[in-house]
């Protein structure tokens, strides 16, 4: 589920791709701003705008929504966050990855967890090129039920 090692040198490289896009977009640096943008670079799941403000509202009661979206779409824009939608409605963001990561999502109690799978990545190269056809990028998402969920089910 971590989608950024706590790893501060990650977080300052980040922090400085932003500030180098804030300055070329010629705007200005905002205590909430860098806020928002700490808060979500040491989030450890995939948020939604609501569940990142309420992190950011731990500090500062007083950032709003409006601010939080406007900081998410500036680190969406510059290459910092990505935009993911898992099938619930709500849009969720996660640092761009260092590597490639797919997605199993669990229906019952939203949870996320990343993996990796070398067969899985081979493979669906093997089928693009056995249809003669150039992947660019792709996604993987599994949905399902994890250990928990699988465990209530059984108990109803």
């Amino acid at each position: 589920m971590a989608s950024l090692k706590d790893n501060s040198a990650e977080r300052q490289e980040k922090k400085e791709i932003l500030r180098r896009y804030i300055e070329e977009k010629g705007l200005k640096s905002t205590v909430q701003r860098d806020l928002i943008t700490d808060t979500f670079l040491k989030a450890k799941t995939h948020l939604s705008l609501e569940e990142l403000l309420r992190e950011v509202r731990k500090k500062n009661p007083r950032i709003g929504y409006a601010t939080v979206y406007r900081t998410m779409k500036l680190l969406t824009e510059c290459g910092i966050a990505v935009e993911r939608n898992f099938g619930d409605g709500q849009t969720r963001y996660e640092p761009i990855p260092e590597s490639h990561h797919d997605h199993l999502i669990c229906t019952g109690c939203g949870k996320i967890l990343e993996f990796e799978d070398e067969r899985i990545e081979r493979l669906q190269y093997e089928v693009a090129r056995e249809r003669n056809f150039k992947v660019k990028s792709h996604k993987l998402e599994l949905y399902g039920l994890c250990l928990e969920c699988q465990k209530k089910e059984k108990r109803t």
